[in-house]
């Protein structure tokens, strides 16, 4: 297996991605969350690129892509699914199931919206797309959403730090030892980056708009009936449990699997669900 470690201009920025597997093969195209960046599927990739195609973007502001500061670029969702979208163009993508997590889903869902027939299946790892799943965690960021005034915005820095990171990666692992601990602190290098903060920052306000598409997300899988497999840690204290059992609602084509893990399920469960999204993207070619 090799992976290719590619870069393509989209408006003026530089957008870095993995690629793997044979561009015949049915894609699927992996879209990290925060605060990491497509190193976050490096392992799947190897796992799964023998039989599909994949395609694993970093965000503007994450990994490898470019990073222009907070008062230069536009720093939403709504761009971030915009830049996804023209590097899939750019690489003439027309058919492509999704892997979403954390801020995957806003991106991926947002792209599933747009180009329905497009989308052949929708994997959701801790990829939230209802109220369900939100959990007191959300609380000081429901504070600067109401009220983006310098004392709430302020308060978020504590989830920048290195504290905040590992913990993400940590909690609600029961073999903590079964956690690389070099992706946290590659994480919290690029978080560190001068300006990036602020970038940070403005994505956390932004985020309160994607709980108002939350219906919107929901009407698209009621319409298309897409197939999901909703596979999540189930000691995720970011996005409970909750929020996968909610896709039952929606779409008669979901498989829910939840896993003895945390948010970021494929650091201790990678094997499993390289195996469910393997079987799961075999059935959607079948």
């Amino acid at each position: 297996m090799t992976v290719q470690y590619r870069t393509a201009v989209i408006d003026g920025l530089d957008v870095f991605y993995r690629e793997a597997g044979d561009p015949s093969a049915p894609t699927l195209v992996l879209l990290h969350g925060f605060p990491t960046s497509s190193v976050a599927y490096q392992e799947l990739i190897a796992e799964l690129a023998d039989e599909f195609h994949l395609i694993a973007p970093d965000y503007p502001g994450f990994g490898h892509s470019s990073a222009p500061a907070a008062d230069e670029w536009d720093y939403t969702f709504d761009h971030l699914a915009d830049v996804v979208d023209q590097l899939l163009d750019t690489l003439g993508l027309t058919k492509y199931a999704l892997y979403v997590h954390d801020y995957g889903a806003p991106v991926g869902f947002r792209l599933a919206v747009r180009h329905p027939e497009r989308v052949t299946g929708i994997v959701t790892q801790n990829g939230n797309a209802y109220e369900e799943g939100l959990t007191p965690f959300w609380e000081p960021l429901r504070k600067a959403w109401a009220d983006p005034s310098e004392e709430n915005t302020s308060a978020l820095l504590g989830l920048l730090t290195p504290e905040a990171t590992h913990w993400q990666y940590t909690h609600g692992v029961r073999d903590s030892g079964l956690v690389n601990p070099d992706k946290a602190v590659l994480d919290q290098a690029r978080l560190d980056r001068p300006g990036n903060h602020a970038v940070q920052l403005a994505l956390f306000v932004d985020y309160g708009r994607n709980l108002g598409l939350y219906p919107e997300w929901q009407e698209y899988l009621r319409t298309n009936q897409t197939p999901v497999l909703a596979v999540w840690g189930r000691h995720d204290e970011i996005f409970g449990p909750d929020g996968a059992l909610a896709f039952d609602r929606d779409t008669k084509r979901v498989q829910i699997q939840l896993l003895d893990a945390g948010h970021f399920a494929l650091e201790t469960r990678g094997p499993q669900i390289a195996a469910l999204v393997r079987d799961f993207l075999r059935r959607l070619s079948d």
